[in-house]
């Protein structure tokens, strides 16, 4: 298996490049449309093929670049088939595999962040999105977020997986790149430790968050799987303009 984690800076957000060694095959976890360009360039480095894009959910802080992709690559979309968007080619489900090459994921339905949010394990690696963070979790206050759903689908569908699973989320603020079950389970402080579903409640209640600025326009654009709009706001152009760089993490 080839693997890269790639950082964009803009939104603090994980896309995962994941390739198969005996077919050139490749998807994209949560692709990001500003860094396109560099997505690109890795795929082509690394004498890969995208066949997917794949999104963990419909985002509200970034546009994806499923479409754009698809366009310049022939890949396919899949995103998961509760949300019902039209411009997918492939709908996730929980319990069916979703193979790229020999690789073989598997759909999990996270729900609570967002209600079709969906995180997928290969081997012993997950890819959380937003459902699970470092030491944190998305929060739950749009998109039909629901508190006790994230709860239980953390308690009981992600923290049920074997300690030393590794544990790769859409997002962290703080630089680090990834945890395992174990020590989510131990140091999480809103989800570990055994917490209470009336703790989470407190905890999450209590977190006073400003409303996203870039989810009027993230959450229509994503919903056309990645469109840009075209008046945006000049304070948020870099949501969308091409990067000059756009680190790996």
């Amino acid at each position: 298996m080839i693997f890269r984690q790639l950082h964009e800076p803009v939104s603090d957000t994980y896309t995962y490049l994941i390739g198969c060694e005996d077919t050139g095959l490749a998807v994209l976890i949560d692709p990001v449309i500003n860094a396109i360009e560099r997505d690109l360039k890795e795929l082509a480095g690394l004498g890969l093929t995208l066949a997917y894009s794949l999104d963990t959910h419909i985002h509200a802080d970034h546009i994806t670049s499923a479409r754009e992709l698809k366009q310049r690559t022939g890949s396919k979309i899949a995103m998961p088939a509760m949300d019902r968007l039209p411009c997918t080619d492939v709908g996730i489900e929980e319990d069916q595999p979703f193979r790229v090459g020999r690789l073989n994921f598997q759909p999990i339905h996270t729900p609570g962040h967002t209600d079709g949010h969906f995180s997928y394990r290969l081997g012993d690696r997950l890819f959380t999105g937003d459902a699970l963070l470092i030491d944190g979790c998305g929060r739950t206050d749009f998109q039909n977020g629901d508190v006790d759903m994230l709860y239980r689908t953390v308690t009981e569908k992600l923290f049920t997986f074997p300690d030393d699973y590794l544990v790769y989320p859409a997002h962290d603020y703080h630089h680090r790149r990834v945890s395992t079950i174990r020590q989510e389970k131990e140091r999480n402080p809103r989800l570990g430790q055994g917490k209470s579903l009336a703790e989470f409640r407190a905890i999450m209640g209590g977190l006073d968050l400003a409303y996203p600025k870039f989810i009027d326009y993230a959450v229509p654009g994503n919903k056309q799987c990645g469109l840009c709009p075209d008046l945006l706001p000049e304070h948020l152009q870099e949501y969308c303009d091409r990067m000059a760089a756009s680190p790996q993490g």
